[in-house]
């Protein structure tokens, strides 16, 4: 039986614009806050050096609609909902949502339908409509008692099936690691085929060569022309060290074609360091546990795409950047380099669309992972929605938010 969810906080609109493009400051975002505006700035200086200079964005800006929350330990057929790190919406108005949930934790490897009603003026509901267990070669449920996998990203393939990227599971025992995978599903958990990706992002020793654990397919889109981009969430081991406070750090975006599974190209993208919402005085204490890191890319357009930089810095909580990245012409395919330091290369160009704010109309933001396209409104504008992982955690919740595309 479907479960529907309603608004539990303020969806009182509040809009958003372009206020020029210039250097990014904490400072001109807390004042701006005040006002209840957010300036949205090219952040000069904030990621490794050689970022070109992008073309003004087809975006105009971005106006708050609404969100849901719904709680930690919420139940949909006996297994509990939650860990989304990917949505997607259909073309006929489904969404899909995927849970993070390795197997061996609170549930199968699953995957849901959803139903998502919002409109200009309100976010007006969430209806868990059905859960579907993910399905290996062999047609069997991806195990239940060991992780075997870490879903992550998950977007609807042109012939409607769903293209599904997982980080994989690091165990120092070989027989207990599983790499990160793309696969293409039915909407009904089967498995239909899996996309050939260079072994430079698989798990090797997590200490001198390969990818990090937990570090990798974290974000994936579908261009309009079916083309397929997935990006590892931080640096792997070999293209240095991940995002601190005081540097950022280098990803990479895979570009797959749709029809052979094969890779086609690979582009650098620069990760800023750790934003900080306080600086720490002489003598305070370094900032451990604290991250930075790309958590979904969604296509605007075949070589542009809003991507989400999600950071955490414990005592300050989490704080979210949509930016607009896209593949130029003089765009560097970094295939051949073994390692991203010590080269000359250009990566993606990146253009901070949106600074989200803590808290964000009176909701303190989480751990978000996803975003997706939302239905057109009536007024032609596109929207948005983004959704946060709880990580199945009581000290945090599932969160959905809609905002209005308004166009330049």
């Amino acid at each position: 039986m479907p479960c529907s969810y309603a608004p539990l906080v303020s969806t009182s609109p509040a809009l958003y614009r372009f206020a020029g493009l210039q250097p990014f400051a904490w400072g001109a975002v807390r004042a701006a806050l005040l006002v209840a505006c957010w300036a949205l700035a090219g952040c000069a200086g904030a990621q490794p050096p050689g970022v070109s200079a992008s073309p003004p964005s087809p975006i105009g800006g971005l106006r708050w609609i609404g969100s849901i929350t719904l709680p930690t330990g919420t139940l949909f057929e006996g297994v509990e909902f939650g860990g989304i790190s990917g949505l997607d919406r259909a073309p006929d108005g489904r969404y899909w949502a995927l849970s993070d949930d390795r197997g061996g934790e609170r549930g199968p490897p699953r995957f849901y339908e959803l139903k998502i009603d919002l409109d200009a003026q309100a976010l007006h509901s969430v209806t868990i409509e059905r859960m579907v267990v993910l399905q290996d070669p062999d047609g069997q449920p991806l195990p239940t008692s060991a992780p075997s996998v870490d879903p992550e990203a998950l977007r609807v393939a042109p012939n409607g099936h769903l293209y599904i990227a997982s980080e994989g599971h690091w165990s120092r025992n070989a027989s207990a690691r599983h790499q990160p995978f793309v696969r293409e599903f039915q909407t009904d958990g089967r498995w239909v085929r899996s996309f050939a990706l260079p072994e430079a992002f698989d798990y090797v020793d997590n200490a001198t060569t390969g990818a990090r654990t937990n570090k990798v397919w974290e974000s994936l889109a579908v261009t309009p022309s079916g083309a397929v981009f997935v990006a590892n969430e931080e640096a792997l081991i070999d293209d240095g060290p991940v995002a601190t406070v005081s540097h950022g750090s280098w990803l990479r975006v895979l570009k797959l074609d749709s029809a052979s599974g094969q890779p086609l190209a690979q582009h650098a993208y620069a990760l800023p360091p750790i934003p900080l919402r306080r600086t720490f005085g002489e003598g305070a204490p370094v900032v451990t546990r604290a991250d930075n890191g790309l958590t979904d890319l969604l296509a605007v357009e075949d070589s542009s795409f809003i991507a989400v930089e999600r950071a955490y810095v414990p005592g300050q909580g989490v704080s979210v950047r949509l930016v607009l990245t896209r593949i130029e012409g003089g765009t560097t395919d970094v295939s051949g380099f073994e390692s991203l330091l010590g080269t000359t290369f250009q990566p993606l160009s990146r253009e901070v669309l949106l600074e989200l704010p803590i808290p964000l109309q009176g909701l303190l933001l989480d751990n978000i992972e996803a975003i997706a396209w939302g239905p057109v409104l009536a007024n032609g504008n596109r929207s948005l929605i983004l959704v946060s992982d709880n990580n199945f955690s009581r000290l945090q919740s599932t969160q959905f938010l809609a905002l209005e595309v308004l166009p330049r």
